[in-house]
């Protein structure tokens, strides 16, 4: 029974610290590592979850054998002041906290390890030095010391009163160190320059530091991570390397504020040169310092050298999934984030809501709706439905994948929202195309107090060009500046050209991009390059296609826009030209995918797919379908296929784009009636978007694409975005 109890007390007491390591959205979303994933670890990654803290109905099933303890006994006891302890911190009564402590003195009572930390947590939180300093010197007195929980939350408490150097004094005697003890070290050093870097004056920052007599690595680190937080990659760079000149040995601190630093300005040479560094120094496998190598590599592109790193880690935990996790949805491998989540399953790793966050963008990405809604079920399981950051991952998901009924319910069971939450509501109906749905939200945001930012009005310009709301669109692009307050930046710009290009106005479009206040950047100029292809206006297409290509000479979308328009308007020979000139640069086209999710799996296809092991029935489907659709009345438009095959060749060649061969997959391994959904990851083709039509109206299915802009939902003959997209 003795163990029973010291373990229910280590339950109860390290609840205490989550509110010091619990991360907020701010954390979660925008920090850099360092401050997220290790606060994220802490609070969720450890042996204890968070969940089945500070309940003795809960801990291992033996609230009756407690109460039935003897009340006289010592055990009990101790236990009893010790949880009363854990309860007042719990509650936020910081200053009961310590007047219990003392009573409990008064009364002859001995602290023990599991006193001292939720005392230390009151004096931290209070902000309380002296009082701190006097447990302090209780904890010596008791022999308590050495106790890793207690360490840690004498570093925290030290960290949190200010006193940097008592912090490290202790983090320095401590035999061992666990990663909550790094976190609180971590906690510290970012504290000190919070002040500066909110502020953005980290010019104060150098004058005190600049007046230093001796500088020791903490001083160092502070002022890395000071630029860091302040967005100065660069500065943060070259204070570390006059740091090196100076002789200061780095310590992993040190070390996750550099590759942050590389992270942030996607510096991918300083960073393998800092990982050298790293295994010189012998912290590669501390789990901070392999993390935020992950999360630099990931974030620098080289998803590669992160798997390298992750397969090293002498143990990996719930952070270093997650920031691989992440490091594939954002460089489009949505599949591959998928199959980690599960091989982190298998491995017995517990996720955190944050893993839970990626494994929703990854389902996005992929239009995994039936992944997705498994995902659900282990929010739910968990109880963080009640998180509004998830809440707007799972409202994100469920619109991206086709399904905004779903992320209307998520949408109006959510306890509280913020502006994200809108945001997320308001982008849903854009990329469907219910321009008309996304005003009366932002109407309903309005009413509820509900600020809009710089995002909402990204969302509704879009919603708005999507749908030909061009005056709406232009009302709410003067109500910006005039009513918010809000500057519009390069998306709102680019959102405004795509707008007046698509309803044809294109002078003012052009004029929109030659007055923007910035330089304007090339998605500026595609989108009103794609508006001329629609209206076939070949001399702006041609004056904008220069543009483009002096911009992003490697982009190969300038290449094909301009092609297009040129073939659009009987002008093959030019169009030729231009191809001709795109494969002597060596120009790449990205090839067209598309993935379908059928029975719980994605699948992807490729243009003339034939890897697929369903390949020879695809084909009769496709046969078939041809046939029908002949029947029906539906015409190949060969316009836009390569001009020296013959024509039979090129309506073969039509037949095997990538979508054509998902819905044939889908058609075959679904029971007639069933929807179905695919992603591409191109702008869907005119005649794919024809013969969709026909496909749906034939086989009496509804059909649901998401392209790179938006969703199509085809039904019988007919598609939601009216040939307007």
């Amino acid at each position: 029974m003795k163990s029973l109890i010291i373990n229910v007390q280590h339950l109860l007491l390290v609840d205490n610290t989550q509110s010091l390591l619990k991360p907020t959205l701010a954390n979660l979303v925008t920090s850099t590592t360092m401050t997220n994933c290790l606060n994220q670890y802490c609070t969720w990654g450890g042996k204890i979850h968070p969940f089945f803290l500070g309940s003795t109905t809960i801990i291992c099933g033996h609230a009756a054998q407690l109460a039935a303890m003897a009340p006289g006994t010592v055990q009990l006891d101790m236990f009893s002041w010790n949880r009363r302890l854990a309860r007042y911190v719990k509650a936020g009564q910081h200053e009961k906290t310590i007047e219990l402590y003392q009573e409990m003195q008064q009364k002859g009572m001995s602290p023990d390890n599991f006193t001292f930390v939720p005392v230390l947590n009151a004096c931290a939180s209070l902000r309380a030095l002296e009082a701190g300093r006097k447990v302090h010197e209780e904890i010596i007195q008791s022999g308590c010391e050495a106790d890793i929980f207690v360490g840690s939350s004498l570093v925290d408490m030290y960290s949190k009163c200010g006193s940097i150097e008592d912090a490290c004094k202790v983090f320095n005697n401590m035999p061992s160190r666990d990663v909550v003890t790094w976190n609180a070290m971590i906690s510290g050093h970012v504290n000190l320059v919070d002040m500066y870097a909110k502020c953005q004056s980290m010019e104060d920052a150098e004058r005190v530091f600049n007046k230093m007599l001796s500088r020791d690595v903490v001083t160092w680190t502070t002022m890395i991570l000071g630029y860091v937080k302040c967005g100065q990659g660069s500065k943060a760079l070259e204070l570390f390397q006059q740091m090196q000149q100076e002789g200061v040995q780095s310590d992993p601190v040190t070390f996750v504020g550099v590759l942050n630093a590389c992270a942030s300005m996607v510096a991918l040479e300083e960073g393998r040169h800092t990982h050298e560094q790293i295994i010189q120094s012998g912290y590669e496998s501390v789990a901070i310092v392999g993390n935020s190598l992950i999360d630099m590599y990931a974030k620098c592109g080289s998803i590669e050298d992160a798997k390298r790193v992750f397969n090293k880690l002498p143990s990996r935990d719930v952070v270093s999934w997650n920031v691989m996790i992440f490091g594939h949805v954002k460089y489009g491998q949505g599949q591959k984030a998928l199959e980690l989540f599960r091989q982190m399953q298998e491995e017995g790793v517990q996720p955190a809501p944050l893993t839970l966050v990626g494994v929703l963008n990854a389902c996005a990405s992929v239009v995994a709706l039936e992944e997705g809604r498994r995902a659900h079920d282990w929010v739910i399981k968990c109880g963080w439905d009640s998180y509004v950051f998830v809440g707007n991952s799972l409202i994100d998901m469920y619109a991206k994948c086709g399904s905004l009924e779903d992320a209307l319910k998520v949408f109006n069971k959510m306890p509280s929202r913020d502006v994200v939450t809108w945001n997320a509501m308001i982008g849903g109906y854009a990329i469907h195309g219910h321009g008309k749905e996304a005003l009366k939200q932002f109407e309903q945001m309005r009413e509820e107090g509900v600020q809009p930012d710089d995002t909402t009005f990204v969302c509704l310009l879009s919603a708005c060009s999507h749908s030909g709301l061009v005056d709406e669109g232009l009302r709410f692009y003067s109500s910006m500046s005039t009513v918010y307050m809000i500057s519009a930046n390069l998306q709102h710009y680019t959102c405004i050209v795509d707008l007046l290009g698509r309803a044809g106005r294109l002078h003012e479009a052009e004029n929109m991009v030659l007055a923007m206040p910035y330089k304007p950047q090339v998605a500026a100029w595609m989108a009103l390059l794609g508006a001329c292809r629609i209206h076939g206006n070949v001399e702006m297409g041609e004056r904008v296609a220069k543009q483009v290509l002096e911009l992003e000479p490697e982009n190969a979308a300038g290449y094909v826009l301009l092609s297009n328009l040129y073939t659009a308007t009987g002008n093959r020979d030019l169009s030729e030209n231009i191809e001709r000139q795109r494969k002597e640069r060596r120009v790449k086209k990205h090839p067209g995918r598309t993935w379908i999710e059928v029975d719980n799996e994605v699948h992807t296809f490729v243009v003339d797919d034939q890897h697929h092991p369903q390949m020879i029935e695809i084909h009769a489907e496709l046969k078939r379908l041809s046939g029908l659709m002949h029947d029906a009345g539906y015409v190949p438009d060969t316009n836009f296929v390569l001009h020296d095959v013959e024509e039979e060749e090129k309506v073969f060649h039509l037949c095997h784009h990538s979508e054509k061969l998902a819905i044939a997959f889908g058609l075959i391994n679904s029971a007639p009636g069933t929807p179905l959904c695919i992603r591409k990851n191109l702008r869907v083709y005119r005649d794919c978007h024809t013969s969709t039509k026909f496909i749906s109206k034939v086989v009496g299915r509804a059909i649901m694409v998401r392209d790179a802009n938006r969703f199509h939902h085809f039904q019988d003959g007919e598609c939601s975005c009216r040939d307007y997209w």
